[in-house]
C-alpha cells in the first residue's frame, strides 16, 4: 500500500515586482496556513516517510513549515527541480521514481500541474476545479511499488484546504 499527499504551496508574496517567480517567498497568510494544514495532517495521524518538493522558495517553505509540525526533519526534505511548474506527466514520472521503501509521501508543488495531476490520478468521478493554495489531496494505492502507479488508480482519502474550516 502506498499513500500520496499532494500539497500546493501556500500563498506567496507579490510585494516585489522585480523578484523572480522562483524566489517569491510566502506572504503572511501563507506563513500561517502551512502550519495550520500541518496541524490538520498531524491530527489525522499522518507521518510521512518522505517529503519531496519543488525547489521554488514558496514550495520549499511550505514543505518546511508542514514538516516542522509533523516532526519530520527539514534536512530530509528532498527538492526535485522537475517539480517546478511541472505538468501532470512530469509529476507522475516523479512519483513513479520514488523510493519503494517510502510508503507515505508528501509532494509539494504548483498549479496548474497539481490540479491536472489530481484529476487524472483519481479513480472515481470526483474532480477538482482548482487545488487552492496550501490545499492537500490524499490518495491511497493498492500497490507495493511507486512504479506501478498509473492514471485512474488513486483512491481519494480526503481533500482539505485552509478555508475549508477555521481552527
Amino acid at each position: 500500500m502506498k499513500t500520496l499527499y499532494i500539497i500546493r504551496h501556500a500563498k506567496s508574496s507579490w510585494d516585489d515586482p522585480d523578484q523572480s517567480d522562483f524566489d517569491r517567498p510566502l506572504n503572511e497568510r501563507g506563513k500561517r496556513n502551512a502550519p495550520r494544514m500541518g496541524k490538520r495532517l498531524k491530527e489525522k495521524g499522518i507521518h510521512p516517510d518522505q517529503i519531496v518538493t519543488s525547489p521554488a522558495k514558496r514550495a520549499w517553505s511550505t514543505g518546511k513549515r508542514i514538516a516542522e509540525i509533523l516532526k519530520y526533519p527539514k534536512e530530509n526534505i528532498k527538492t526535485i527541480k522537475a517539480l517546478y511548474h511541472a505538468d501532470e506527466e512530469t509529476i507522475l514520472d516523479t512519483v513513479q521514481k520514488l523510493n519503494d521503501h517510502c510508503h507515505v509521501v508528501m509532494l509539494v508543488g504548483h498549479n496548474p500541474g497539481l490540479t491536472d495531476f489530481v484529476n487524472t490520478l483519481k479513480e472515481d468521478e470526483w474532480s477538482l476545479d482548482n487545488l487552492p493554495t496550501c490545499g492537500v489531496v490524499g490518495f491511497s494505492f493498492n500497490e507495493d511499488s511507486w512504479k506501478k502507479i498509473k492514471w485512474g488508480t488513486g483512491k481519494l482519502l480526503f481533500f482539505d484546504y485552509p478555508k475549508n474550516k477555521e481552527d
